[in-house]
């Protein structure tokens, strides 16, 4: 457990996966949060937000950033799909363990069932339901071509809003890396946001119900 939790903490140290870790492992991590189901609880919007400010200081190229991170990102979801689509229905029988959990999976399934082929792109801004919610299109038969569409542009759309974010606040704000915890506070805060306010909302039915 030791080393698990000492693994955890430096996958979500983005600064230093970053700044050692470089391209290669960046783009290693968004593809595995996007594809694989173990890449579920890896940090996405604050390490590409963190990225787009050290491209601002000149350690990575913006645009080689932007177009291995899109790739990645698009590869990713493929690799779900595929899953789904192989898997079948019988994937929501499978067991919890440390890197599966299934309430996860059936969350990305209401998601999938009230918005549809919309899911697969605006899931890119939600964690946890972006490394399901392709496996799911994938169960549920959605047309590749479809899936293909909403694919390339929620990965291009998400990898360029958040890395040109970070890029512009690293332009505008001198030293801003001095506050980098910061700002990823910030980003997990309004990355979390959706999941809290659906909880508020249930919370507040049920109470209506109760009352």
């Amino acid at each position: 457990m030791e080393f698990l939790w000492n693994w955890f903490h430096q996958i979500y140290d983005v600064e230093t996966v970053v700044r050692v870790g470089g391209l290669i492992a960046i783009t290693a991590i968004v593809f595995t949060e996007t594809g694989l189901f173990v890449g579920f609880f890896l940090p996405g919007d604050s390490l590409l937000v963190t990225a787009g400010i050290f491209a601002a200081r000149g350690d990575l190229d913006i645009w080689t950033l932007n177009v291995a991170l899109s790739l990645a990102a698009i590869i990713g979801d493929t690799v779900g799909y595929t899953i789904g689509a192989r898997t079948g229905p019988k994937i929501f029988t499978r067991e919890d363990s440390l890197f599966f959990h299934r309430k996860h999976l059936l969350s990305a399934k209401q998601f999938y069932d009230r918005y549809g082929g919309f899911t697969i792109f605006v899931a890119r801004f939600m964690p946890i339901i972006r490394t399901f919610a392709p496996v799911v299109a994938g169960v549920g038969g959605m047309q590749y071509r479809r899936f293909v569409v909403y694919n390339i542009a929620g990965a291009i759309f998400w990898v360029l809003s958040t890395t040109f974010a970070g890029y512009f606040l690293g332009r505008i704000i001198p030293n801003i890396q001095e506050q980098i915890h910061t700002v990823i506070a910030i980003v997990i805060f309004l990355s979390l946001l959706p999941a809290i306010a659906k909880f508020a909302r249930e919370k507040w039915k049920a109470r209506g119900c109760a009352g």
